[in-house]
């Protein structure tokens, strides 16, 4: 019976943002035994993915409320559902694993759980961010990288992006914590990660985070700049978080290097390029690249791979000699993200096969 629950649980978390693949291994059941019992399976698949009172969720399923309620706040509590509170009104939903289950053990993540993930990245979840294809998260540029006189789309401006957010919630990269728990770790900065709006709350409620104004937000994001992480907000032109990414634990920077072409399947709107005669091969550029798109050629001079450049800007913002900058893409290369989390969820849908 539980090996049934949590394959069905699998299948059901598989439908959802980037999915929850199957393995040879079986290492995904591994780890929903490790986050679920069995009776929380259940309740899992019998949830709504929008937002219910506890009084909807017994009412369906046929149980007294007072038991789901102190069960599914529960579950809340452990990342296991979202919660939305709303004066005395609390509504509950169920998840995917990304961004979901995974990002909210941040506060509880140990190194067993971190060895499971570890495995279940390298069998079966890198490959589902590539199926992705930009749906998730995007790249957009370091702010320092673009030409000042540049008139820069709002959603792709990481400042005005904070700048409109009415709350702003930081917590530790999850990806960062799960490495260095199974001590792979790199030296980035960790509190790194930002959250808006409702998503924001949760992280807060749960201890998972702390609120922060403009100014400190604005500082964290220029110190993980300036350490060479790439700034990657959900696809959404209102994204609900913000993350700052390496290319040593960050999943989907890590799935886009196993990509020949990361230009192909990430969503975002610049290209680096080089000015040759500018260029005094330092290298400077080489170290910063998180996606090995830059390399010395025969003359001792750097050359950009462009089917692998995603346009972060890191490159340009620490070139001493001037020789690189971004370009902005055109015509049908430029891309609007989605207005919504909704429309964003559809596309993602979409790219993988789930919807027609």
């Amino acid at each position: 019976m539980a090996a049934d629950i949590f394959k069905q649980l699998r299948e059901q978390l598989n439908f959802l943002s980037i999915g929850f693949p199957e393995t040879a291994t079986g290492i995904e059941i591994k780890i929903l035994k490790e986050l679920f019992t069995e009776d929380e399976a259940i309740l899992f698949l019998s949830m709504s993915h929008g937002l219910e009172k506890p009084e909807s969720i017994a009412q369906r399923i046929n149980r007294p409320l007072s038991e789901i309620a102190d069960q599914i706040e529960n579950m809340a509590r452990r990342g296991l559902l979202f919660r939305v509170k709303k004066g005395d009104t609390v509504r509950y939903a169920a998840i995917p694993f990304v961004h979901g289950l995974f990002e909210f053990q941040v506060s509880r993540l140990d190194r067993n759980l971190s060895q499971l993930l570890e495995e279940y990245f390298q069998d079966g979840f890198l490959n589902a961010f590539n199926k992705s294809r930009g749906t998730f998260l995007r790249t957009i540029p370091v702010q320092k990288s673009l030409d000042a006189i540049r008139n820069v789309a709002a959603f792709d401006d990481a400042i005005e992006i904070l700048k409109k957010m009415k709350q702003i919630v930081v917590t530790d990269c999850i990806c960062r914590k799960q490495k260095g728990l199974i001590d792979q770790s790199c030296d980035k900065p960790l509190e790194t990660c930002f959250m808006f709006g409702a998503m924001g709350q949760y992280y807060l409620d749960n201890r998972m985070g702390r609120k922060i104004d403009i100014d400190e937000a604005i500082q964290i994001l220029s110190d993980a700049q300036a350490a060479g992480l790439v700034t990657q907000p959900a696809t959404t032109q209102n994204p609900g978080g913000m993350c700052n990414c390496c290319g040593d634990c960050c999943g989907v920077l890590r799935a886009l290097n196993q990509h020949p072409r990361p230009s192909e399947i990430v969503f975002s709107n610049y290209t680096a390029q080089i000015d040759p005669e500018s260029c005094v091969g330092c290298q400077t550029c080489i170290d910063r690249c998180q996606m090995n798109a830059l390399a010395m050629n025969d003359r001792e001079l750097a050359e950009i791979n462009p089917d692998r450049c995603i346009g972060c800007g890191l490159c340009v913002t620490t070139c001493p000699s001037g020789a690189l900058s971004l370009k902005q893409k055109t015509g049908d290369q430029f891309r609007v993200p989605p207005a919504t989390g909704a429309e964003q969820m559809a596309a993602m849908a979409k790219e993988r096969g789930m919807l027609s």
